[in-house]
């Protein structure tokens, strides 16, 4: 009886070899899980479980990031300080833009930049958790947007004055930038109109923002009127 010869295509095939990644490609790949397993699980989320998502072991992690704090200093540098752009700060100092048009360009931007699953829900998570990330974030928003916010305010008032934000103003300020936030909260926490992009805003969402940016103004001029 003759013999019958397997078919060469249907044997297994040999194994992808697997491509030797870089210690710097590796470690951001490590981060990238992170990002997404703290995003799921919280901050309280072990690293012994976030090692078996990312199929590595325990040690391999640790030999990258000796603590979970070192981790957690990667994913807010990532994800929050990363995000940050030196061109919105150009934009709000630009005094040949209304104060309006300035918030409202603003505000899409960063909308797009930081309104993903990962950025909203860790956040939310570390104001649950110890506030390292919500601490060190609205630290640079002092830093870098509050202040430009209220100078830009008090020249639209027509105001020369240089004194820092009264408790009035900041929450002022805070609650149009809440507002803002709070399109993440609803879609990503609250699961409210996820089928959205998040890749770019709806043009109903560009129409929100400015709607918050006039509501701001329109109480600022308010006050004027009453003072």
């Amino acid at each position: 009886m003759p013999s019958i010869r397997k078919n060469p295509s249907a044997q297994q095939a040999p194994a992808p070899v697997r491509r030797r990644m870089p210690p710097a490609e590796r470690e951001q790949q490590f981060v990238e899980g992170a990002i997404r397993f703290f995003s799921r699980h919280g901050l309280d989320g072990q690293l012994r479980d976030l090692a078996g998502e990312l199929g590595i072991t325990h040690t391999l992690l640790y030999h990258y990031f000796p603590t979970k704090q070192a981790l957690l200093e990667r994913v807010y540098k990532d994800l929050f300080e990363g995000r940050w752009r030196v061109e919105w700060e150009t934009l709000l100092d630009d005094n040949r833009i209304e104060l309006p048009e300035k918030l409202t360009q603003f505000y899409v931007s960063y909308a797009k930049a930081i309104l993903s699953p990962e950025w909203v829900r860790v956040f939310v998570y570390s104001g649950l958790s110890d506030r390292f990330i919500t601490d060190r974030y609205f630290a640079l928003l002092h830093e870098k947007l509050f202040p430009r916010i209220h100078r830009q305010t008090l020249k639209h008032l027509g105001s020369r004055s240089r004194k820092p934000p009264t408790e009035r103003e900041m929450e002022q300020i805070l609650g149009l930038h809440g507002s803002v936030f709070y399109m993440g909260m609803r879609r990503w926490v609250y699961g409210l109109g996820s089928n959205l992009e998040v890749s770019a805003l709806s043009e109903i969402d560009a129409i929100y923002i400015e709607d918050r940016v006039m509501a701001y103004v329109a109480s600022l001029q308010l006050k004027k009127a009453k003072a």
